[in-house]
């Protein structure tokens, strides 16, 4: 239940601003209202939903500093994770790698951006499960849920999509040579760049911006 609203709001479908009802959503899932209740508490934990007695819970607008609080997060975490696997990384671990990265590439062509956008996120998945960090993972997923909601708002372009695949591979170049310094480099550049106009996203969607 947490997760599947999680990413809902995550991909907008549940758009910033909106209010959330116990029961529609309880109805529409096929559930009790108790377990709906207990997830919009865990979503207002990690600042995706707010409850206002009396009003009713609401999708959070979404916040700047949040952002870049959360960028902040993950570059250190992922920083640190890309390290260690550079050090241990084995040849199945780099061709799994590969494989993301050549997926990436045909959805590329199709221009399916969400798609896009979830096979990203297996990469990252994969480097942590590499480094046996998934714990680190689902702590680095709920506070990365603002970053996500701005790239869902701003899909990237074919020309952003080609980068991202460049930077994807840089990172796996520098692990199959087992160069923790460089695979360091290539995940703080890739991480930095990954959200590079905040402010002109945030001006061309006043209605869903808040701090």
């Amino acid at each position: 239940m947490f997760n599947q609203l999680r990413q809902a709001i995550v991909q907008l479908q549940l758009r910033p601003g909106n209010l959330l009802s116990e029961a529609d959503v309880a109805k529409q899932i096929g559930t009790s209202r108790q377990p709906v209740r207990e997830a919009f508490i865990k979503l207002a934990d990690i600042g995706l939903v707010k409850i206002k007695p009396q009003r009713g819970t609401f999708v959070t607008l979404i916040s700047t500093t949040d952002v870049e609080k959360a960028r902040f997060i993950r570059e250190a975490i992922e920083v640190a994770i890309v390290r260690k696997v550079a050090m241990n990384v084995t040849d199945q671990d780099i061709t799994d790698l590969e494989k993301l990265i050549e997926q990436q590439k045909k959805i590329n062509v199709s221009k399916d951006y969400p798609k896009f956008l979830q096979l990203g996120e297996a990469f990252h998945v994969r480097i942590s499960r590499i480094a046996d960090f998934s714990g680190a993972w689902r702590v680095l997923e709920n506070s990365k849920s603002q970053i996500d909601r701005v790239r869902y708002l701003n899909l990237p372009t074919k020309a952003g999509a080609d980068m991202t695949i460049s930077q994807h591979q840089g990172i796996v170049d520098a692990l199959a040579t087992h160069s923790p310094d460089v695979a360091e480099k290539a995940m703080a550049t890739h991480l930095s760049t990954n959200i590079n106009s905040l402010a002109s996203i945030a001006a061309s969607h006043p209605d869903l911006f808040g701090d």
